[in-house]
């Protein structure tokens, strides 16, 4: 691969701009030699304006999403793309959520641009659990628990039951809820099925990965390669 496919491929602009890039002088190696069109050292040795590339493909991203953004660019409004480097929505392979959370949801998101990873992670036949935190309007029942975990509760609208859920009481009206699948809005639907209303939801882990408790809202990082295994179960 050539330099210039190399960084229009990370979003550093279009190939034209990268070809630019380089005759001012901007792409550089680590000693600080400037860069030409035929030049191509490793990846890592490699820099922008100053500045290390982004990793290569497959990249995937643990971000901690806040209320108010939307997961596709498709979307009116703000999306989570605002809070990224203005590249990453520009590489190539596209870096895309894995299960989009609503405009009104926080929490946990990956985004990758690993296809296999991708269909791995948001496949119901996989059973990777998502855990989401809930904050109700009403106090819960008591009868929540058997309607989420029989696997015969069919939300309106559709015909086929909901896999079996996990839920774990945490008060009169906070609860953690487990699911193996992600139809749209479901757990909102879940519990508007057993006569309550979701007023917040946060998701907190993907598999055995849980949201770290050090990412502050709005905050990103690249995931690491023994955190992929609590993702993938591997």
């Amino acid at each position: 691969m050539k330099l210039v496919k190399l960084l229009a491929n990370l979003g550093y602009g279009s190939r034209r701009e990268i070809e630019g890039h380089l005759r001012k002088g901007r792409v550089t190696d680590a000693s600080g030699r400037v860069l030409g069109l035929k030049d191509f050292p490793p990846h890592a040795e490699i820099r922008f304006q100053g500045e290390p590339l982004d990793p290569p493909a497959p990249l995937t991203l643990l971000f901690h999403k806040p209320a108010g953004y939307t997961c596709s660019t498709d979307d009116p409004g703000d999306t989570i793309y605002d809070l990224l480097p203005s590249r990453f929505a520009l590489r190539n392979p596209v870096l895309s959520p894995v299960g989009r959370l609503d405009k009104d949801t926080t929490g946990l998101l990956l985004m990758t641009d690993d296809g296999q990873l991708l269909h791995r992670l948001i496949s119901p036949k996989h059973h990777v659990p998502k855990t989401y935190q809930v904050t109700l309007d009403r106090p819960l029942e008591g009868h929540e628990g058997d309607l989420f975990g029989g696997g015969e509760l069919v939300l309106r609208g559709e015909e086929k039951p909901l896999l079996p859920a996990k839920l774990e009481v945490l008060g009169e009206k906070e609860a953690r809820l487990t699911i193996e699948e992600g139809r749209y809005h479901q757990i909102r639907r879940m519990f508007a099925a057993a006569g309550n209303h979701v007023v917040a939801l946060k998701r907190v882990a993907i598999g055995a990965l849980a949201l770290p408790e050090d990412l502050e809202e709005g905050a990103w990082r690249v995931l690491e390669a023994e955190e992929l295994g609590l993702v993938k179960g591997g």
